[in-house]
């Protein structure tokens, strides 16, 4: 099989190349800045013609920087623009993949609360749950089957995300965020890795699929364990005020959580289901 992987050179993308090449798959990563063996976003057309499946994971880092309004409609145009250039690509193919898979992300459903959020639910009205909004309407226009996989917070080795999430920690600093309460959804890099290639593989597969692990845990409970497993003190919340003084309307990654679970694949085998391992693995 021959695997076509837009932002293949990302944290997720490069586990997902990884894992295929493994397996004997040919991938074609596509980058803006091409190194090696990568193709450049020009190369497009002629690489998704002939390919059996395509993977977008482009997009500029929701943490990359303050949410000014500039800042806001990068967010938006490097996920939305490069779906639709995929589109375009795969309209334009001879031989055009049996499937698109696209990433996007578990806060589609902005603040919920305590309420559970399967693949059914509605989205949420922030500023991340728009940016999720238009870019599966974007991939429900590519004309084969599309998945978009919602996905959770990344724990792996080396995972940015992580390594910003632990530095209050390691100086002593750590506690929960906000009043800790907010669900925290998250899945191990390996398990989201397997859910793309289910996404890939299973031709029954379409629409919304929520990659998060099935044990769910508070923002409080991770930063016990944080502590616990760097053996620095977890005692010393953040206050809500706090973070939207520094951070704006990008605290809402801190402080909104969603109590989410998949009901679209009961027989995917997680590797990590409960959150201390998967942190362990992570960070030791």
């Amino acid at each position: 099989m021959r695997v076509v992987v837009a932002g293949g050179a990302g944290y997720v993308g490069h586990a997902l190349v990884r894992s295929l090449a493994a397996d004997g798959h040919e991938t074609t990563v596509v980058s803006r800045t091409p190194v090696g063996d990568e193709v450049s976003w020009d190369a497009l057309g002629s690489v998704v013609d002939g390919a059996d499946a395509v993977v977008n994971l482009a997009g500029a880092s929701i943490g990359g920087g303050r949410w000014t309004v500039a800042r806001k409609r990068l967010i938006v145009d490097s996920r939305v623009g490069t779906t639709r250039r995929i589109r375009e690509a795969i309209e334009a193919a001879a031989r055009p993949p049996a499937v698109f898979v696209s990433a996007s992300g578990i806060g589609f459903a902005g603040d919920a609360g305590e309420q559970t959020v399967d693949e059914r639910s509605p989205y949420g009205g922030d500023f991340l749950a728009g940016v999720c909004r238009e870019w599966e309407a974007a991939a429900a226009q590519v004309p084969v089957r599309h998945v978009c996989v919602r996905c959770a917070f990344v724990v792996g080795r080396e995972a940015p995300a992580l390594r910003l999430m632990t530095l209050p920690y390691r100086i002593g600093a750590g506690g929960p965020l906000g009043n800790g309460r907010q669900w925290f959804p998250w899945i191990h890099l390996d398990d989201a890795v397997g859910v793309y290639r289910v996404a890939i593989d299973d031709p029954t597969l379409a629409g919304p699929v929520h990659a998060v692990a099935p044990t769910l845990v508070r923002q409080r409970d991770v930063a016990r364990e944080l502590g616990r497993i760097l053996h620095r003190p977890a005692l010393l919340p953040t206050p809500t005020f706090a973070l939207r003084a520094v951070l704006g309307e990008q605290a809402d990654l801190l402080l909104h959580g969603q109590r989410a679970v998949s009901t679209k694949l009961p027989r995917f085998e997680h590797r990590y289901t409960e959150i201390a391992p998967a942190l362990e693995n992570a960070l030791r």
